[in-house]
């Protein structure tokens, strides 16, 4: 039953092998603590084939950053977290730190629990515009990287793929690296909101919810692609699971009696379902604006004024 839970996190995909199991073939992970902020980074390296196998996602390097007093923290606790998203940014986009930077919102924005990629957009800085009309003296002078940005909203707004859509704008405006916002799904309600994580592979949209579309990634459109994410929804097939396993574990049941039980209780009309906390609203506005502060802050550097 568990492998049937959806998950975009690899750090909860390699959770969910046995304990004992410490070290999975081609897979390396690493973590770090910052017990001023509270903030967990976990680096997870896919290094071959044998290691994407087992994890059932491509070969690259996912970094998740948790900040569980992000949920209900004031908004001085915003600015170490997006520090924190912006110097593993850094990392993972590698050379292409301030070169053409296009950022692509995923999502619906009228959907709140998918309204991330939008809302990231709306929030950011950008600066294509101003470098094409002022030029390099200006770039230079004002330390500007050259950021573009759009939300090309979902297939059923648009009746396009969304790659049909990117790959049009790359086309056109040739960036060099794409960073991908979009809405995650977790196993853990308690990641939810209060989690990013980032990866050079790419992203598939809507996988975490069973709704896959053609990927975004390096492959596809020929440009080195970093994804960006954050869980909203969680499987309400694992919030009966994981209740219901705490429950029975406490009155001595075994694991092959829970695991049957909680099979048989889930059903596959639970597998269509998907739960958001009654604060969405609030949540994503939160953690829209520091993650765009995050990007802001590795891909452009705010003037004075706008034009």
């Amino acid at each position: 039953m568990e492998g049937k839970i959806r998950t975009d996190l690899a750090l909860e995909v390699r959770e969910s092998f046995p304990e004992d199991d410490v070290e999975i073939r081609g897979v390396i992970l690493t973590e770090e603590y910052d017990e001023e902020n509270k903030i967990r980074i976990s680096t997870v390296v896919i290094k071959d084939e044998k290691g994407a196998k087992a994890m059932g996602k491509p070969i690259g390097t996912y970094i998740t950053i948790e900040a569980p007093e992000l949920e209900n923290s004031s908004e001085d606790y915003n600015k170490p977290v997006s520090e924190a998203i912006a110097e593993q940014l850094r990392k993972i986009a590698g050379e292409h730190n301030y070169d053409d930077v296009l950022v692509v919102g995923l999502g619906n924005r009228d959907v709140t629990p998918d309204a991330l990629g939008p809302q990231v957009v709306d929030n950011l800085f950008v600066t294509r515009h101003l470098i094409r009309e002022f030029g390099k003296e200006f770039k230079e002078r004002n330390n500007l990287g050259s950021v573009s940005a759009i939300s090309p909203g979902v297939m059923a707004q648009t009746g396009m793929e969304t790659l049909e859509i990117i790959k049009g704008v790359i086309q056109e405006t040739k960036p060099k690296l794409l960073i991908v916002i979009d809405a995650l799904a977790s196993r853990s309600i308690n990641r939810l909101n209060t989690t990013v994580q980032l990866t050079d592979t790419g992203i598939s949209p809507g996988s975490g919810v069973g709704n896959n579309r053609k990927a975004l990634n390096m492959e596809n459109l020929g440009t080195k692609v970093v994804a960006l994410g954050v869980p909203t929804v969680v499987d309400a097939a694992t919030i009966v699971a994981d209740t219901l396993t705490e429950y029975m574990q406490r009155n001595g049941f075994g694991e092959e009696d829970i695991f049957n039980f909680i099979s048989e209780v889930n059903g596959q009309q639970m597998y269509n379902m998907f739960v958001t906390p009654k604060n969405i609203d609030e949540s994503v506005k939160r953690i829209s604006y520091t993650i765009s502060e995050a990007l802001n802050s590795c891909f452009a550097q705010k003037i004075s004024y706008l034009v």
